[in-house]
């Protein structure tokens, strides 16, 4: 026996590594090497490398004398001895130590070899820790140890790799392991080392093959930033974001990209000089407009992220960096991701503010819960031993020098990060709410202050003055009932569509295209048709503002619809999912961005120039033009061909003609690709002129309310007449059946958007026995309503066994 282990046990090429290999190398290195075996046939690109093992860090430890030592601190630690001290007297061990020459010289050879292959001496490498208990599922804190990144030479290389020794013991490594209840002489540490990407020079990242928030699936999630990828991982920038479509990628003439957010990327990590490996710089001007990757690019790394879960089995978290010199995309790291597979998937618990504050900060919401308390505003992580429990942290960003006093906090609210920086990773870790990315929390909130944080309010996360009132509600999944009316969701805001995709719904019997106007667009689209033209000096400064980086305005419009419905579209696939065109009222068209040159004012806009008429009209029909384009884009660009378009408030039968045609004339041509048209039924000619509809549209909707407020001729908005407001009034019901009846009679299907099923049993009664197809509602009443029409289901059921008769249905052609 040799007096220490040969040299082919203290390094390993990356390449002769595999998934097997955890407990020599550690989870970070053994899946780098299980990537380049069996994913490079995929055409996934892993820089290659080399990794000390596990026998190495043991023979660093044994011939330097540590392990003594260790064990005698990890006991001053358990006998009272403050944490701080223990860790970094444990560390300055490591740094006193020395490489025995066999160790160094192995190091070394590895490193030359590398520097062989790349053709390059001395090259350039990313010199990264991979603890052998890290990225397992149950040990999943992201950065316990450190990463080196520009190391460049012999001396430097061997500095680094000591340097990622003493990182085991790190303050936030040695609290973690003790929680856990890991041997810290148990675990030990590879080191791996790896061909430096040039991305100074372009861009990096990380991605995750689900939402990191909700957990739906069948996304691939990526954050970009300019730069090395330190910026983004450590929250240092609020990154760019793009959403991939799973199912439809690698479909012919298709772009399943969902999303493009571009962030505001104010700084990047490059290159240092004068012996420092890396410095943060500012990005220019058009490096914060400019989006990092284009639709090339991010579907490639989609693609890979994809084959790399196929691979592994479950969802993964990923880091990518682009060369800049070669313009070549790679994979740097995958590890399982670990807070979302964790979760119960069969309660969905669902959060609600039931009153309003003053907004005082907003950023991307990390989560959807609501929790309130006390800021307390630290500006360093030596501040943190004043931090109270119970208390809402504000500071610029975290790093995992943080997480002691993350575990402690209501909630964290951070200047910087995106949805995957490292306060948005822990925060979910932790269950804490969080808002990130909001740029001005710690100016905004004052130490002390009572707040709310919002996560509940979709993509966008708040913060509120004052302990705002809220209530928690959890959904258990395994109760729902079946039924055979379908039950469909009303979905206004994209940003949440994901929230609810565990709900066993059949679809989304309700899109409202003008919440996604008002709040991710803004302005008005004959502003932007006509923008050169406008009078308004404000509005067009407001619209340069918001479509900074578009040189067609009209292309912003379309695009944030776009992306908005396609979330909605995406969430729900393949699943009907019914989008109303545009039906604001004139004051409210007049309130957007723009908006008062182009709109009249009305004495009564409830019955004034709304819905279908706008469609044709010379004062609208452009800007209808690019809610058709949106959609088309949808439809045939992302692929989502389970949109199907509904017309509201649309009074004639010759003005359902003008509209198909002017939809026809904008490529939404009924028929073509599948696609169905809806016409809302909320007018009493839509329902004694059935017939006429259904020749015209695929199916019907009733708008309850516009129906109710029209056949009783009562104003929906007048407190004195609410009494007489009633959806139950027999001139409703049977307008209700009579719409029933025409439409199964024409082989079309007929349902109901609002909230009166979940509310009332009663009317889920009247409906599922008239024979309704479907029923839409709010999220947080869909069990309501459930129930309702199950129970109405099962009453109907045996009073018609007892009288020898079968419900009707529509025909087939009727359904969904």
């Amino acid at each position: 026996m040799t007096d220490h282990p040969g040299e082919h046990d203290l390094v390993r090429r990356l390449a002769d590594l595999s998934s097997r290999d955890v407990p020599v190398v550690g989870g970070k290195n053994a899946s780098l090497g299980e990537m380049i075996r069996h994913l490079s046939s995929r055409g996934v690109a892993v820089p290659g490398g080399f990794a000390t093992t596990a026998d190495a860090y043991e023979e660093f430890v044994d011939a330097n004398g540590l392990r003594p030592r260790i064990t005698r601190l990890i006991d001053d630690l358990h006998q009272g001895t403050d944490l701080t001290t223990v860790g970094a007297a444990i560390r300055e061990a490591f740094r006193d130590a020395t490489f025995p020459p066999h160790l160094a010289r192995a190091i070394v050879e590895a490193y030359r070899s590398l520097g062989q292959t790349l053709s390059r001496r001395d090259p350039d490498v990313a010199v990264r820790s991979s603890a052998t208990a890290e990225d397992l599922p149950e040990a999943s804190f992201a950065g316990q140890q450190e990463t080196y990144l520009n190391i460049t030479g012999e001396a430097r290389l061997l500095e680094a790799c000591q340097r990622c020794y003493a990182s085991l013991f790190t303050d936030r490594a040695i609290s973690y392991r003790e929680d856990r209840g890991y041997d810290h002489l148990g675990v030990a540490l590879s080191v791996g080392v790896q061909q430096m990407v040039r991305s100074d020079l372009a861009g990096a990242g990380v991605m995750f093959t689900l939402d990191t928030d909700s957990g739906f699936p069948r996304v691939v999630l990526i954050n970009a930033a300019f730069g090395l990828g330190e910026s983004v991982v450590s929250g240092q920038v609020d990154p760019d974001e793009y959403q991939v479509f799973k199912p439809l990628l690698g479909r012919a003439h298709v772009v399943p990209v969902i999303s493009r957010e571009t962030g505001a990327k104010q700084t990047k990590v490059v290159y240092g000089g004068d012996g420092r490996p890396t410095v943060t710089v500012e990005t220019t001007p058009e490096e914060r407009r400019a989006r990092v990757l284009d639709d090339v690019e991010i579907l490639r790394l989609a693609t890979w992220a994809v084959s790399i879960e196929e691979h592994y089995g479950c969802p993964m978290d990923m880091e990518w960096a682009k060369d800049g010199v070669t313009g070549e995309l790679h994979v740097v790291q995958a590890r399982p991701e670990t807070v979302q597979v964790r979760k119960e998937a069969t309660t969905l618990r669902s959060y609600r503010l039931k009153e309003e504050g003053p907004r005082l900060a907003s950023g991307l919401a990390v989560g959807d819960a609501v929790a309130a308390g006390r800021v307390c505003r630290l500006d360093d992580v030596e501040e943190m031993g004043r931090f109270v429990d119970g208390s809402v942290l504000v500071t610029r960003m975290t790093d995992p020098d943080w997480e002691p006093v993350m575990e402690r906090a209501a909630a964290i609210v951070t200047d910087h990060g995106g949805r995957t920086s490292h306060a948005a990773i822990v925060s979910r870790e932790l269950g804490v709410a969080a808002v990130v990315g909001t740029g001005d929390a710690t100016s905004a909130l004052a130490d002390g202050q009572d707040v709310t944080v919002s996560c509940a309010e979709g993509e966008e996360g708040h913060v509120y003055r004052g302990l705002l009132d809220f209530a928690a509600r959890d959904i258990d999944l395994a109760r729902v009932p079946a039924t055979d009316t379908r039950v469909m969701l009303n979905i206004a805001n994209p940003s949440a569509a994901f929230r609810w995709w565990r709900l066993p719904a059949d679809g989304v019997g309700l899109a409202r295209m003008e919440f996604v106007i008002t709040n991710h667009i803004r302005i008005h689209p004959m502003a932007l048709v006509r923008y050169e033209g406008l009078r308004d000096e404000a509005a067009r400064s407001r619209i340069a503002e918001l479509t900074e980086g578009y040189a067609d305005k009209t292309a912003y419009f379309v695009e944030r619809l776009a992306h908005g419905v396609g979330r909605i579209a995406a969430a729900w696939w393949p699943r009907p999912v019914i989008v109303r065109m545009s039906d604001f009222k004139t004051d409210e068209y007049a309130r957007l961005v723009g908006g008062e040159e182009f709109e009249p004012t009305e004495d009564n806009p409830m019955l004034g120039w709304r819905g279908a008429s706008r469609y044709y009209s010379e004062g609208y029909r452009e800007g209808f033009g690019l809610e058709c384009r949106a959609l088309r884009e949808v439809r045939d660009g992302m692929g989502l061909t389970n949109v199907v378009v509904m017309i509201p408030f649309c009074r004639t039968l010759h003005e359902a003609d003008r509209v198909l045609e002017t939809m026809a004339e904008n490529g939404l041509l009924r028929g073509r690709n599948g696609l169905r048209t809806y016409v809302m039924a909320e007018i009493p000619s839509n329902i004694i002129l059935a017939d006429g509809f259904a020749d015209r549209f695929d199916g019907f909707s009733v708008g309850s309310n516009d129906l109710t407020q029209l056949t009783l001729g009562v104003d929906r908005n007048s407190a004195r007449l609410a009494p007489l407001f009633d959806e139950r009034d027999p001139a409703l019901t049977h307008s209700i059946r009579e719409l029933v009846g025409a439409a199964h009679a024409r082989g079309r299907a007929a349902g109901l958007c609002g909230q009166r099923p979940s509310d009332d049993p009663d009317f889920a009664r009247l409906l599922v026995e008239a024979g309704i197809d479907s029923v839409s509602v709010a999220p947080d009443s869909f069990l309501a309503v459930k129930e309702n029409v199950a129970g109405a289901e099962r009453d109907l059921a045996r009073t018609r066994e007892r009288q020898g008769r079968r419900r009707p249905r529509g025909p087939t052609s009727a359904r969904l």
